[in-house]
C-alpha cells in the first residue's frame, strides 16, 4: 500500500516558522528592482552612500557609525573576528546562530539560563552578577528569539555599563525590534553615543520580507573597530540592486506603518484566542512570533508539527534549542485568515 502523503494537497503551505512579515515584499521595492536593472552594470559601491544615508535616517544615527554586511550572521562573524574572544556568555534559550559564530572562531561559551517560571524575562540583577572580566564578548537578542521577549533600554544600558567596566564587548541583535510596539523606546542604538564597546545589529530580512536581498547593518561608535571592520567586511557582497532596494524600503513610511499596525493587532488576537486553552502555556509575545509549551503528557512538538503539516501549516519545533525541549513550538503571526487556520489547527490536537 502506498504511503499516504503527509500534507493534504488542498491546503496551501504557509510557513509560520520563518518569522517573515506577512505583508510580503514592499511594492516600492518591486518597482525599484524593476526600474534599476541596469545598475548591475556598475560596481555596487556607487550605491552604498545612499544606503548608508537611508540607514542613518531610519535609525536616527549618523553615516559614520554604519557598517554594512550581507546578513546578520556575516556581521556577527565579522565582529567576532575583530574581537577574537576567548570566552563569551550566551543567553539561552536564544538564537542558535550566536553560539555557532563564536565556536567558529574557537571561542568557549558559557550559558545563562532564562527562567521559564518568569516567562523567560531576563533577571537583570542576577544576570549582572554573573558577568566578570573573564568574558570577552556577550551577544543579546532584543527581542529574544525564540521567547519573543523584549528588554527595556534601561536594562540594556545597565548591561552595557557593566560590560564597559569589565572590558566585555556587547552585541545587541535587534533583528525583530521593528515588530514590537514603540520600538524607538527600546532600541539600543542611542546608547552608542555613550558606549564604545557596543554594536547594535539590524537586518532587513524579517521586517521587510526580503531574505534574498542579503542586507544587514551594524551601528557602532568605536573608530578603531570601525576602521578594521570596513577593511575586513564583505560590503561588496551587497549587490547594487540590493543597495538601491534597501534605501527605498527604509524610506517606505506607509509599508512600515501598516506592518506595525497589523502586527500589533494579529499578535493580540492570536494570544487572546489561544490563552484560554488549559493544555498549553504561552509566553506572552512582544515580537512577531510566539513560544508555546505543550502541557499534555502524551503530545510532543513532533506530534503538533506533523498534525499541522497535514494542513499546510509549518511551525518550528524547538527541541534542538538549548534550554527548551520536545514540548515547545514556535510560530509567527501571518495574515488574519492564515492565523485563524494556524490557531484552529494547533488547538485541534490540544
Amino acid at each position: 500500500m502506498a504511503k499516504t502523503p503527509l500534507r493534504i494537497k488542498q491546503y496551501d503551505t504557509v510557513h509560520f516558522d520563518t518569522n517573515v512579515n506577512p505583508l510580503g515584499i514592499p511594492e516600492t521595492v518591486r518597482a525599484a528592482l524593476a526600474n534599476n536593472i541596469s545598475s548591475v552594470y556598475n560596481y555596487p559601491e556607487a550605491y552604498y552612500g545612499n544606503l548608508r544615508t537611508a540607514i542613518a535616517e531610519y535609525t536616527s544615527s549618523t553615516e559614520d557609525r554604519v557598517i554594512l554586511g550581507s546578513g546578520s550572521v556575516d556581521l556577527i562573524k565579522l565582529l567576532t573576528a575583530l574581537i577574537m574572544p576567548k570566552k563569551a556568555l550566551v543567553i539561552v534559550p536564544g538564537s542558535m546562530g550566536y553560539e555557532k559564530a563564536l565556536k567558529a572562531y574557537g571561542c568557549k561559551t558559557e550559558y545563562y539560563y532564562l527562567d521559564e517560571e518568569a516567562d523567560y524575562t531576563l533577571d537583570i540583577v542576577d544576570f549582572l552578577g554573573k558577568l566578570d572580566s573573564s568574558f570577552d564578548m556577550l551577544i543579546i537578542g532584543n527581542p529574544n528569539n525564540p521567547t519573543s521577549k523584549k528588554l527595556e533600554r534601561d536594562d540594556i544600558e545597565e548591561i552595557a555599563k557593566a560590560c564597559d567596566d569589565l572590558g566585555i564587548f556587547l552585541v545587541v541583535d535587534e533583528m525583530y525590534i521593528e515588530f514590537i510596539d514603540n520600538e524607538k523606546d527600546y532600541t539600543a542604538i542611542p546608547l552608542t553615543d555613550k558606549y564604545t564597546r557596543l554594536a547594535v545589529l539590524r537586518s532587513v530580512t524579517k521586517f521587510f520580507a526580503v531574505p534574498g536581498l542579503r542586507i544587514a547593518y551594524a551601528i557602532m561608535n568605536n573608530p578603531d573597530y570601525m576602521q578594521l571592520a570596513r577593511m575586513a567586511s564583505s560590503e561588496s557582497g551587497i549587490s547594487a540592486l540590493s543597495a538601491i532596494a534597501g534605501a527605498v524600503m527604509l524610506r517606505d513610511a506607509s509599508y512600515i506603518e501598516e506592518s506595525k499596525s497589523m502586527m500589533h493587532t494579529e499578535r493580540s488576537l492570536v494570544y487572546l484566542a489561544m490563552s484560554t486553552c488549559k493544555t498549553i502555556r504561552l509566553v506572552k509575545p512582544d515580537a512577531n512570533f510566539m513560544l508555546m509549551k505543550i502541557l499534555k503528557d502524551d503530545v510532543t512538538a513532533s506530534d503538533v508539527f506533523d498534525h499541522c503539516k497535514q494542513r499546510g501549516v509549518i511551525i518550528r519545533k524547538c527541541d534542538d534549542i538549548t534550554g527548551l525541549s520536545n514540548k515547545y513550538i514556535r510560530f509567527c503571526f501571518m495574515n488574519p485568515k492564515q492565523n485563524d487556520l494556524m490557531v484552529n489547527t494547533i488547538l485541534e490536537i490540544m
